[in-house]
């Protein structure tokens, strides 16, 4: 029960992914990935807030490991801050925000959930 639970959170955290990619990542003069900034963002604040919350292992399981697993992407984070190009400043200043905003989103979270 508990994998069909991850597999229905993590499909709908993935198509929630790819709506918000294609709203934001897509545009003609998006100079960083917006899209997958946000998701990585939403769903670190969303984790914190599950955890402090300490949900029952099955809701857990939908809606951490399952939709927040499935809404975010660190694959999508890492070929699109290659993208941006190695070693250079935009590539660079978008990785240290992904990754400070994600934690700070995570204490935030874990903060109201507490």
């Amino acid at each position: 029960m508990t994998a069909l639970l991850v597999a229905l959170g993590a499909a709908v955290g993935a198509a929630v992914r790819f709506h918000v990619a294609a709203r934001l990542d897509l545009t003609p003069d998006a100079r960083l990935p917006w899209g997958t900034l946000t998701v990585n963002v939403i769903g670190s604040l969303l984790l914190g807030f599950f955890v402090a919350h300490a949900i029952d292992e099955q809701t857990y399981a939908l809606l951490g490991t399952g939709f927040c697993g499935g809404l975010t992407t660190y694959s999508a984070f890492a070929v699109q801050t290659a993208r941006l190009g190695p070693l250079t400043w935009r590539a660079a200043s978008y990785a240290v925000l992904t990754l400070a905003l994600g934690v700070a989103a995570a204490a935030l979270g874990y903060a109201v959930g507490s």
